[in-house]
């Protein structure tokens, strides 16, 4: 299944004045690098997926329509994973994305 467009295109608005923004499609959604490094992406499924510290992570995940995000079943301690089934509300996208781009810029830029 893949990426949500219009969700995608929901993030490249919030994005749209972060400097150094590259798309690249990535685990069969759209991933946000900022600074080489995965902020945010459109999951297939219609989600969010989004790179926080995991302190932050433990506490977003008690958080209704929030959850740690599983890969190949393994729960990821730095990434959080919103449902988009039922559409994910601007205020809490918004959110995520501020929280994704946080997070890259506290990274070493990668080449």
């Amino acid at each position: 299944m893949g990426y949500d467009a219009g969700l995608a295109q929901r993030i490249r608005d919030l994005l749209a004045d972060e400097p150094g923004v590259v798309e690249q499609r990535m685990f069969g959604g759209l991933a946000f690098l900022v600074a080489g490094h995965l902020a945010v992406a459109a999951t297939g499924g219609e989600g969010v997926m989004v790179h926080v510290d995991e302190a932050l992570a433990d506490d977003l995940v008690r958080r209704d329509g929030l959850e740690r995000m599983v890969m190949r079943g393994r729960p990821m301690r730095e990434w959080v994973h919103a449902d988009g089934s039922e559409g994910v509300a601007d205020e809490l996208l918004a959110e995520l994305v501020a929280l994704g781009v946080a997070r890259a810029r506290d990274l070493p830029p990668k080449p």
